[in-house]
């Protein structure tokens, strides 16, 4: 297409075969001169081909157009990458503290937000065709993470948006909570931090291309400065708190009485329950503890001839009642009524035994005592076991000696109370003996420590029948 010349008046041509692009105006004037220019009233030209193109821009303010295009994704890309149902609880709202409170969603992931729907996908769409829209999570400038220890359910992750809100996301299945975990992440993370603060910059140059996200950008704006705000305080007011808490506990820490004078003062009194085995026994100037004598005691008095004696429960609340009145060290008359079950003794006494930091048999000897009972020959194996329990501490030895032979007691009465030496070596086995760190097979353990206890029933008169009481 050639420049018309001599033309005293402005021609307006229209372009009849570009019809995809629209009428394209042309204003052509005439300098009179050499130096004739073409001048254009929209950023188009018409070629001589006839097909339109885009100019390049030397102006600055147009400069911004191409910046936002590289950084604010078409909103064509807004595509579905990832839907299904998850348990969902929001636990914060503009950085407000909310109740957690669990239900299940069906979660649509695009790429730039999440939407979540309370009921399945065809009723959601239903529902969006009504005018129901879905709540919505932007996920620019969002943060994921996994909170073990906001939930007790397990497979929860929490996501933090950029306007203080926050959302845990939970599923049974590894997989699939793996899934939508890394998917969200990489959503997240395919964001520009800075798409929202780059919009607030170039707003007034580039208005034609804002225009797509102006609805977005006038619910995010505002909120996203409050809750900016808010967070802000909220987190300094935390800070805070924790560290005049944390003072408060140091303080208190150091002004606490020591244990010592506490019990000098008579305040808190020395435990039987609980306590090392050595260390009742010193206090009582004894070797055997005073509670142990009691309850061996009532036993032989008045339950020899009981039915499960050692094998059947007391009543908890009672075996309680007799374990704190023991440890206030208060006189205890075991012929009183309200001990009138033998079971609540026997419980208690079991109780005493359970509850010691370590058992009858110390940690140091179980392993040598596993070794003893699994030799063939039985004579071998009641004199390693005689060896052993002679190299006990005293109080450990003289106090296994009289809890045996009452037991032996009880093995003679079996034919009226039921109670075999198989029958106590299951009941005192475990408690009396075991390992201080079960890293084996605790079922062979268990039956290991049965064996010494019914061995040291049967065979009681030639482990402990040349010692002196």
């Amino acid at each position: 297409m050639q420049k018309s010349t001599n033309l005293d008046t402005s021609v307006e041509t229209l372009n009849p075969t570009h019809q995809g692009t629209g009428p394209v105006q042309m204003r052509i004037k005439n300098a009179n001169s050499h130096h004739d220019r073409l001048s254009q009233s929209k950023s188009m030209i018409l070629t001589d081909a006839g097909k339109v193109t885009e100019p390049i821009s030397r102006h600055r303010r147009n400069h911004s157009q191409h910046v936002l295009k590289d950084v604010i994704p078409p909103l064509e890309q807004l595509m579905v990458e990832k839907e299904g149902y998850l348990q969902k609880a929001k636990i914060a709202d503009g950085g407000k503290k909310l109740r957690k409170n669990w239900s299940t969603s069906w979660i649509v992931l695009s790429s730039r937000k999440i939407e979540f729907y309370k009921e399945s996908k065809q009723q959601a769409v239903s529902n969006m065709k009504a005018g129901n829209k879905p709540e919505s999570v932007d996920l620019c400038g969002a943060h994921i993470e996994w909170a073990k220890e906001k939930s007790s359910r397990k497979n929860v992750f929490q996501i933090t948006t950029a306007s203080g809100n926050e959302f845990l996301l939970q599923s049974d299945i590894d997989f699939i909570i793996l899934d939508w975990f890394h998917a969200i992440k990489n959503a997240i993370d395919r964001l520009p931090s800075r798409n929202l603060e780059l919009f607030k910059i170039q707003r007034s140059s580039s208005t034609d291309l804002l225009s797509h996200y102006e609805s977005d950008l006038k619910e995010q704006k505002p909120e996203h400065r409050k809750s900016l705000m808010f967070r802000l305080q909220h987190s300094a007011s935390d800070t805070s708190d924790k560290k005049r808490v944390k003072s408060r506990l140091k303080k208190f820490i150091t002004r606490r009485p020591s244990l010592k004078s506490l019990q000098e003062k008579g305040l808190i009194k020395d435990q039987i329950f609980g306590s090392h085995l050595h260390t009742v026994c010193e206090r009582e100037n004894s070797t055997v503890p005073r509670f142990v004598k009691q309850c061996i005691e009532a036993v032989e008095k008045r339950g020899l001839d009981v039915d499960g004696i050692y094998r059947v429960s007391g009543n908890l609340a009672t075996i309680q009642k007799l374990r704190f009145i023991v440890n206030q060290e208060e006189k205890l008359n075991l012929d009183d009524s309200q001990w009138e079950d033998i079971h609540v003794v026997t419980g208690a006494l079991k109780m005493f035994f359970r509850e010691l930091p370590e058992p009858l048999f110390p940690y140091s000897f179980f392993e040598q005592f596993v070794e003893a009972i699994k030799k063939q020959d039985n004579n071998t194996r009641i004199e390693t076991v005689k060896s052993l329990v002679q190299k006990l501490p005293p109080p450990n030895r003289d106090t296994m000696k009289v809890l045996f032979g009452h037991l032996t007691k009880i093995v003679a009465k079996a034919s009226k109370n039921l109670m075999s030496t198989q029958s106590l070596g299951i009941v005192f086995g475990p408690t009396l003996l075991r390992a201080e760190n079960e890293t084996g097979n605790m079922a062979i353990h268990m039956v290991y420590q049965n064996q010494i206890a019914e061995l040291m029933l049967s065979e009681y008169n030639k482990i402990f029948g040349s010692e002196e009481d």
